[in-house]
């Protein structure tokens, strides 16, 4: 059953519905006791990082049965002051972890440097005047490892952590609003969606000039963008639950389409539905499928080629704040946690914070069969 533009859930089907009873919990032991602001799989290992709220930084050891290992430390800059973390990114040979600070501090730690189950960062520094809000890697000229940083002060900027002066930026990009959410793949593609709706796309053999801006085919504030496994696109998620699926080259925009998720009928009447965040979009790094996750507290599988829902799952208790598949896409992570959607006053002792590990069974995320990749 093709399901997009369907504003209701699909109906009770084990072709179409996800089991969620092989999903394993990371202890409550060492676990944050605030909201998840990000998680990510290391690319090369099964290490889960996360920040939290609570101000900490927590990487663990992982399988589908469960963590393994350990290690956690508080963000802390070089006065001592603790700083709540909003976002995570790996180096892509997985020996390097940086996380930015909602005051614009950037935390940058080496594993070659870390001894113990301590997390120490190697350095910090304020890289932005105000918060940071996405963080990713890529490799430049198949030599440099480049971190970039995009921040609520409408800058996006990269820094050579091997140059004699690392916290001095080699480039940085003026957005026109500021960064909510942005992405990196292949090395040749960086997607920063900003505040009203604005979308930069920068081709990454050319980082310091943006190749392209558009404006988001969604109505609402955007919330998440993904790049396609391929870097021949990316999607968009925004608060009024949609997600739209956008192709970089300009011959490929009949491609293009969007489609509502996240939405529940409302039981007393049929006329209305009740709308939801797309909170997180992730890629699957082998089948080019996706999932998407929201306030409602469910999470799906999609296959944007036969513009078709793999997989939904039930509920989970609480609403869906991140998500990440581990390297080779066998378990998929979730974070459940208050999500500000509803501002201050809805955030109430007790709500459900967890992180689960979802194990990637059978043809889960899998294409339709004879779906023809473009």
């Amino acid at each position: 059953m093709a399901l997009f533009g369907s504003q209701a859930p699909a109906p009770a089907a084990t072709s179409t519905t996800g089991d969620l009873s092989k999903d394993v919990e990371i202890p409550k032991d060492g676990m944050a006791t605030d909201s998840i602001s990000d998680l990510a799989f290391s690319p090369t290992h099964d290490f889960l990082a996360m920040t939290s709220w609570d101000k900490s930084v927590t990487i663990y050891e992982v399988t589908a049965n469960g963590p393994v290992g350990k290690w956690k430390g508080v963000c802390k800059t070089q006065q001592g002051k603790e700083e709540i973390p909003l976002c995570l990114g790996w180096s892509q040979d997985g020996t390097k972890l940086a996380v930015g600070g909602a005051d614009g501090t950037l935390f940058y730690y080496d594993f070659a440097q870390i001894n113990g189950n301590e997390l120490t960062p190697t350095a910090t520094w304020q890289a932005h005047q105000t918060g940071i809000k996405g963080i990713r890697w890529f490799v430049f000229q198949n030599t440099k490892q480049i971190l970039i940083t995009g921040s609520w002060d409408k800058t996006v900027k990269y820094f050579d952590l091997s140059a004699a002066n690392p916290t001095e930026p080699m480039g940085t990009l003026q957005c026109q609003e500021r960064v909510y959410s942005m992405d990196v793949k292949q090395n040749a593609l960086l997607v920063i969606a900003t505040a009203e709706r604005h979308i930069h796309i920068v081709n990454l053999n050319d980082p310091t000039k943006i190749h392209k801006t558009i404006t988001s085919p969604l109505k609402w504030q955007t919330r998440v963008v993904s790049c396609f496994s391929d870097a021949t696109g990316f999607a968009v998620g925004s608060i009024e639950g949609r997600c739209a699926i956008q192709y970089v080259d300009d011959q490929n925009t009949s491609l293009n389409f969007s489609f509502k998720c996240h939405r529940q009928q409302d039981p007393t009447n049929r006329d209305i539905a009740r709308v939801y965040s797309v909170n997180a979009i992730s890629f699957h790094p082998t089948h080019g499928t996706f999932s998407t996750a929201g306030s409602d507290g469910t999470f799906h599988f999609w296959d944007k080629d036969a513009k078709h829902r793999l997989k939904g799952y039930p509920d989970v208790g609480g609403s869906i704040t991140a998500t990440a598949f581990s390297k080779d896409g066998n378990i998929f992570a979730y974070a459940v946690s208050y999500d500000w959607s509803k501002g201050y006053a809805a955030s109430t002792p007790g709500q459900k914070l967890c992180v689960k590990l979802h194990p990637i069974i059978g043809d889960e995320c899998k294409p339709r069969p004879g779906t023809k990749k473009r």
